[in-house]
């Protein structure tokens, strides 16, 4: 087995997959994928490849966990068994439950669930393929979804991940990043209020490191947020043809 570490950054400055330290990897964006679910969105962030389902706001099952002021939001965030490289059990994992847990909380910033009391919003995250950055193309997804449904929102939540490899910040790590790099920060923004909803860290950051990712993490959030709504136009602002 060869242990050695893959060579991160090259001479040239480039990424080992080409792309300069600011780059995000080619995003493919577009709704209304399923036609069963009241709002649905597939993203892909390279090889990394996320489809997100949302159904409310409908009545709650079982109805003792119905909430007398405001909407419930479940969440499922779900890699299927086919995602990875080795197979993966069905069975939802720690990680998951826990990444379950953290996209909730995020979407619970964002949308206006006084608007819809004793009623539930389910939101279903199923990673299709994955290459790094699972969960903020699954929050990023889950977002578009839930505009897709109608569902009133304060703003779209697009998210990202800062990494640092071989001392260098770069921004939308991959799987190859993510296993040999020094740090992984996923964040994620509602960007017209310029609001925080999703910040991790895993590994370690001087505080002027860490300023820093920030603001590279903006700048590939204002990129993502801009493709976010082109996708929603390009469903809901399109002209019937004259014939």
């Amino acid at each position: 087995m060869n242990l050695e570490k893959p060579i991160l950054i090259r001479e040239d400055g480039l990424r080992h997959d080409g792309r300069k330290p600011d780059e995000l990897r080619p995003i493919r964006i577009e709704v209304g994928v399923l036609s069963n679910a009241d709002g649905s969105a597939l993203v892909e962030f390279g090889r990394t490849k996320v489809v997100a389902a949302v159904y409310g706001p409908r009545e709650i099952h079982p109805k003792h966990m119905t909430l007398p002021d405001r909407a419930l939001i479940r969440c499922r965030y779900h890699m299927a068994p086919f995602s990875t490289s080795d197979r993966k059990s069905p069975a939802p994992s720690r990680r998951e439950i826990e990444l379950s847990k953290v996209i909730r909380e995020a979407l619970e910033a964002s949308i206006f669930t006084e608007l819809f009391p004793r009623t539930t919003i389910d939101v279903f995250i199923e990673v299709l393929q994955a290459d790094g950055g699972t969960r903020t193309a699954g929050l990023t997804a889950a977002s578009l979804a839930v505009a897709d449904a109608g569902i009133p929102m304060r703003d779209l939540i697009a998210a990202v991940a800062v990494g640092k490899v071989d001392g260098v910040l770069v921004l939308d790590i991959d799987e190859l990043e993510d296993e040999y790099g020094e740090a992984d920060m996923p964040m994620a923004m509602m960007p017209s209020l310029n609001q925080i909803v999703l910040l991790q860290l895993n590994g370690v950051l001087t505080r002027e490191e860490f300023m820093k990712a920030i603001e590279l993490g903006k700048k590939g959030i204002m990129e993502i947020y801009r493709m976010q709504k082109e996708a929603l136009s390009k469903k809901y602002l399109q002209y019937p043809e004259v014939e």
